[in-house]
């Protein structure tokens, strides 16, 4: 899967979709699945952008309600995020079962686990930056309610090469999946994965029946393990040239929205910070994306890997940016486009969803 980075391509592949067959077969590893995740976590459109055009396609809301559901999972992560901070990066609801051990398996890390869907997925993971979402949560249960590791590591690792990453749907989902977010570990035998995956395989440390995994010794396959450094190799850059008499609007890495200010006559910084990327580290791909998603699709825009503070020392005022966890900005705050307008912290999905739903249907 490549993605390209023409805005054009992106809109075509919203106008592609397939709302009712999405809703039967996303869960497989060859089902119809969008690939619009990269483009709504780099802010290029919105989730309330996608469902608009499929709406105006003609479908009823009430018939494509499973893929409207998906839509607003991406939405509630960001409030959550919003509503908790810095919270996140920590067991959320409680410790996290069976983590007694930290770092990432080396079996996950270099394609060896032995499970064959999963490897394979893996391996084109690096290639691609992408990952079907059935295959992450495959991979969360193995690295810790399987392998007993901690989800924060092994969940900077995902994000690290993720395109689509976002740091709160990646790390919530991780949470979610180890128990530290939920109520349950979720786990998926042998027979699921090759159910979803298309596989045959048996004989797996997997191979067991679902009321055998509270008691199913460490595999062998997860004993080695180890902490990556995660190192965001971000670009040169030099300070850019600003008109002092133009508004100037802020661009990061989780708004990359070409129809912002279209057409206006503006100041445009891609502002890439080091002391983001630090604590949340991505791949050279993911920078590369980013910036490929900029330069095209967003005339005139220069690229800084600066703080905000010396923004400020050349712009001074007149400072636009959207919102977002993120930015701890100075200036103007401008809403971004949510799928709804219901706010605030919700102890679970489904109660955010009880209320997101009613504009809908």
């Amino acid at each position: 899967m490549i993605f390209s980075a023409h805005y054009e391509d992106i809109l075509d592949k919203i106008h592609r979709i397939d709302p009712i067959n999405y809703g039967h077969s996303r869960n497989y590893l060859n089902g119809s699945v969008t690939y619009l995740s990269p483009y709504i976590s780099r802010g290029v459109i919105s989730t309330k952008l996608v469902l608009e055009t499929v709406i105006a396609k003609g479908h009823s809301a009430e018939s494509i309600e499973k893929f409207i559901q998906e839509l607003a999972w991406r939405d509630y992560w960001q409030l959550q995020w919003i509503s908790h901070g810095n919270s996140i990066d920590h067991d959320l609801k409680q410790q996290q079962p069976k983590a007694v051990r930290k770092g990432i398996p080396n079996a996950i890390l270099n394609h060896t686990t032995g499970i064959a869907a999963i490897d394979a997925c893996i391996q084109e993971f690096y290639k691609t930056g992408y990952l079907h979402n059935h295959v992450r949560m495959y991979i969360a249960s193995i690295a810790c309610n399987v392998g007993q590791r901690h989800w924060h590591v092994p969940a900077r690792w995902m994000y690290y090469h993720l395109l689509d990453g976002d740091w709160a749907s990646n790390a919530l989902s991780w949470q979610w999946v180890c128990g530290a977010n939920s109520q349950k570990l979720y786990y998926a035998n042998q027979d699921n994965i090759n159910k979803y995956c298309e596989t045959n395989q048996h004989n797996t440390f997997l191979d067991v029946a679902y009321e055998d995994f509270d008691e199913l010794p460490l595999p062998d396959a997860l004993l080695e393990c180890i902490e990556p450094d995660f190192i965001t190799p971000l670009p040169a850059s030099k300070k850019p040239a600003l008109d002092p008499n133009k508004p100037t609007l802020i661009y990061n890495y989780y708004n990359l929205d070409p129809l912002w200010h279209k057409d206006e006559h503006v100041n445009r910084i891609l502002l890439l910070e080091p002391s983001v990327f630090a604590k949340y580290p991505v791949s050279q791909k993911s920078i590369d994306f980013c910036i490929e998603l900029a330069i095209k699709n967003i005339p005139n825009i220069q690229i800084w890997v600066a703080e905000f503070d010396e923004v400020q020392s050349i712009a001074r005022d007149k400072i636009y940016f959207k919102e977002h966890p993120l930015n701890k900005y100075e200036g103007i705050e401008e809403s971004r486009a949510w799928l709804s307008n219901v706010k605030g912290n919700f102890p679970s999905f489904f109660t955010y969803w009880k209320k997101c739903k009613k504009e809908w249907m």
